[in-house]
């Protein structure tokens, strides 16, 4: 169980948001600047909130209160910026192996489940380790970065605008791409959009945000199930209107978030 309470303020802006979360993935939705990111980088240990506490399961990442504040190697979570963040004078394998020291030959599988040929092979870029990203189409990339994440075996996974870098053909196949991964992976993932179509197809749960605010938290999996809906995907936009609250307008086009 992901437990959060945040409080980060900056100049004339509060981010104040209380949440829990199992399983799945849960979206954090809304327009930009309300706040989306900052809770991404307060769970990750990028930013420290000014007060309040974030456990996962029984390990506490911050806490006020008691003075812990883990820091961002040892708290054991992937994050996938909004732009990648790949090196570009490393290879995709080296990109891959980036932050986990000693496993360049990746022969000790003690401490690891999966070897860095194992999570390549998964992400289907296997045929691309030896190449760089501005060899790399967005998907590519995406890819890249989500194996990276996943190559320190995280128990949390933060994604921030993950597919804003990617057409619109390429969006519905990553889009599943991503919730296979999680089914695999059994980790909660936190994924920040102000997509609402991403949100409708990835969530599980959704916690929607405006102004630095928590407005709601939705049970998405629960919806489609009292309605017999087995994917967002087949869903009529009329109908998905009327399921899922919005409380902004949609836009496609990649954000910057606080």
């Amino acid at each position: 169980m992901l437990n959060a309470a945040i409080c980060k303020k900056f100049p004339g802006f509060t981010v104040e948001v209380e949440f829990a979360f199992e399983q799945g993935i849960l979206v954090l939705f809304g327009p930009s600047g309300s706040g989306k990111t900052t809770v991404l980088n307060c769970l990750s240990g990028l930013v420290r909130p000014d007060s309040g506490a974030i456990s996962l399961g029984d390990r506490i990442f911050f806490s006020s209160v008691q003075g812990i504040d883990v820091p961002v190697r040892k708290r054991r979570t992937g994050y996938v910026f909004q732009h990648y963040a790949l090196f570009p004078h490393m290879t995709v394998k080296d990109n891959v192996l980036y932050g986990v020291p000693g496993r360049h030959k990746m022969k000790v599988k003690d401490r690891y489940r999966m070897s860095v040929l194992e999570v390549l092979e998964m992400l289907k870029i296997t045929r691309l380790q030896d190449r760089y990203p501005s060899e790399l189409s967005g998907g590519e990339k995406q890819r890249v970065a989500l194996a990276r994440a996943l190559m320190v075996e995280p128990e949390l996974l933060l994604l921030d605008e993950p597919l804003s870098a990617v057409d619109h053909a390429m969006r519905k196949d990553l889009r599943q791409e991503l919730r296979q991964l999680q089914r695999i992976w059994r980790i909660p993932f936190v994924l920040v959009t102000h997509s609402r179509e991403e949100m409708k197809v990835l969530a599980d749960e959704v916690l929607f945000m405006k102004a630095g605010r928590k407005t709601s938290h939705v049970d998405m999996a629960a919806k489609r199930s009292e309605r017999g809906l087995l994917s967002g995907e087949a869903e009529d936009e009329r109908t998905a209107a009327k399921i899922y609250p919005f409380h902004a307008k949609n836009h496609e086009s990649p954000v910057h978030d606080l």
